[in-house]
């Protein structure tokens, strides 16, 4: 809290961060591929960057989420960062959504998405669930609107592939 001098502007950080901690960790959670440690890092870290800048901010919010997908993106840029999960077999899941109840469903996309690439997640999340525009999510990950276009319409194949119970849903209706 060194960077921020001023008493006021430390309780209006620390109100923000109390009001808003859920919903930016479910959305580290899911830029992270469901990994809860790496969320709860990717959160400290960029709530760590905002406090600096704090005074200066006139959207919190918008410029937590902007740190946060900026640092995830660093981080996937860094080798040691990338991780691949080795399995013996395929995991195999039901063909139809039948019986299938919310939890499932949570879990099942969690561990879709881990299956996709970084750059992949990041295109669904921001896209999909974030409901941003091509070219802000093009903008934020430093792509090409193409790039964007063609990197979603692979993730959702291969989200297809992985899960097809998801078939039917759209991505916000299973994260909540």
């Amino acid at each position: 809290m060194d960077a921020i001098r001023d008493h006021a502007e430390e309780r209006r950080f620390r109100e923000f961060v109390s009001a808003r901690a859920p919903a930016l960790m479910r959305l580290a959670y899911l830029l992270t591929g469901g990994d809860q440690h790496s969320a709860e890092d990717l959160v400290q870290t960029a709530l760590a960057k905002v406090v600096t800048r704090w005074g200066h901010v006139d959207e919190p919010e918008a410029y937590v989420r902007q740190v946060m997908y900026r640092q995830q993106i660093s981080w996937w840029r860094l080798a040691w960062r990338q991780r691949e999960t080795s399995m013996a077999d395929v995991p195999e899941f039901p063909a139809g959504r039948a019986g299938t109840d919310e939890a499932e469903l949570r879990i099942i996309l969690r561990r879709a998405l881990a299956r996709l690439t970084p750059r992949q997640r990041a295109v669904l999340v921001l896209r999909y669930l974030e409901d941003l525009p091509e070219n802000e999510v093009a903008r934020i990950l430093g792509c090409s609107v193409g790039t964007v276009r063609s990197t979603a319409h692979r993730s959702l194949a291969r989200l297809r592939a992985t899960a097809p119970e998801l078939a039917d849903l759209r991505l916000s209706e299973v994260i909540s």
